[in-house]
């Protein structure tokens, strides 16, 4: 049952807990071979209501006057009460061998032995707490798991073949809306896509307002392209410590594209288009521009690390000795200052972006 709470949210207070980032959860399954998966039944459920705030859940059916003694789906503080329990809950286990996300708990270990110890103590905290299981839904010493839209094993992260077949049998859009929401599913993949800001300039351009909407030729290249690649999505490795990363860069006037690669493995992709007034930018400004976009989408990653950045373009080699900076590329020196990385050039940096798409 769900009832329909709109009003009821309108003037409800935000709980702003944060949920997870989902790429912060698959870097801690770096090692790890076994894995059970927990969902608990009816989650919110599970959860008490305040008796102050019992009236507020009212509904009304043919059958009488209704209120939920438990927390109701549709409650727009739903997802982070639930979160900020869970978490409670499993804190002495979090970044150890556990990840919470919402109703979902993950068990990794990298042993058999580790795993069954970890799995014990997982299911004594949860009989503890009076949290209950769908069995039915469990999985348990498994050696691959489905989490979040991703397949994971100890080879690494790679895309769930239920949404590839989703994308396979996706039809042409026809409206605004349905290029969204294409773009909506594609962008939660998109660090499994090389250039992949560059491919959609022009399906992103029909979604502008006051743009007529017009399909053409480029338009359907694009959008088979971005199905080819979701299909063809390679196994991303995930991270091993923080030694041997090297980032690829590049830039054109579509947008900026990188690659993070860590001993010849690719561990992400990561690209964006340009906005208005970087339009304007020097060539030289927009391959530094590509180096910086970098450092800050993996500053998790490099920050404090000492890594290499291959560029082609040839004079940024030497940025961090330049004397004569416009203002713009001196905030970026300051910046480039702050991460232990070597920027070096290669000339064939745009066969080494697509060399690492294949591998």
């Amino acid at each position: 049952m769900c009832i329909d709470y709109r009003v009821l949210n309108k003037l409800t207070i935000r709980n702003q807990y944060p949920l997870p980032r989902i790429d912060d959860l698959f870097d801690q399954l770096q090692g790890s071979a076994w894995f059970s998966k927990i969902d608990l039944r009816f989650g919110y459920h599970q959860l008490r209501v305040h008796e102050v705030d019992i009236p507020k859940t009212a509904f009304r059916t043919r059958y009488g006057h209704y209120e939920f003694l438990v927390m109701p789906f549709g409650l727009t503080n739903a997802p982070a009460v639930f979160m900020d329990l869970m978490n409670r809950v499993c804190r002495p286990y979090l970044d150890k061998f556990v990840i919470v996300f919402v109703d979902d708990i993950l068990i990794y270990s990298k042993t058999k032995e580790e795993h069954e110890k970890h799995l014990k103590l997982v299911l004594e905290i949860l009989r503890k707490e009076q949290l209950y299981a769908k069995f039915s839904k469990c999985e348990f010493w498994v050696k691959e798991v489905q989490l979040l839209g991703h397949i994971v094993n100890e080879n690494g992260v790679h895309v769930d073949p239920a949404k590839i077949e989703a994308v396979k049998n996706r039809s042409t859009p026809k409206t605004p809306t349905e290029i969204r929401s294409f773009l909506g599913l594609a962008d939660y993949y998109r660090r499994f896509i090389s250039n992949f800001s560059r491919i959609a300039v022009p399906l992103t351009s029909l979604t502008q307002k006051n743009k007529p909407y017009e399909w053409g030729l480029k338009q359907e290249e694009a959008f088979q392209t971005l199905k080819q690649k979701l299909c063809d999505a390679p196994v991303l490795r995930l991270p091993d410590g923080n030694d041997d990363f090297v980032v690829y860069c590049d830039a054109s006037n579509l947008g900026l594209g990188c690659v993070l690669m860590q001993r010849g493995k690719v561990v992400a992709y990561a690209s964006r288009q340009l906005k208005i007034h970087e339009k304007n930018y020097t060539t030289h400004d927009l391959e530094l521009g590509a180096v910086v976009f970098a450092l800050k989408i993996w500053r998790h990653y490099l920050y404090g690390t000492k890594c290499v950045v291959f560029t082609d373009h040839k004079s940024l080699q030497h940025i961090l000795n330049q004397k004569e900076l416009n203002m713009r590329q001196r905030r970026w020196v300051e910046l480039l200052n702050d991460y232990g990385c070597e920027i070096r050039y290669h000339p064939a940096n745009a066969r080494l972006l697509e060399l690492a798409w294949r591998t």
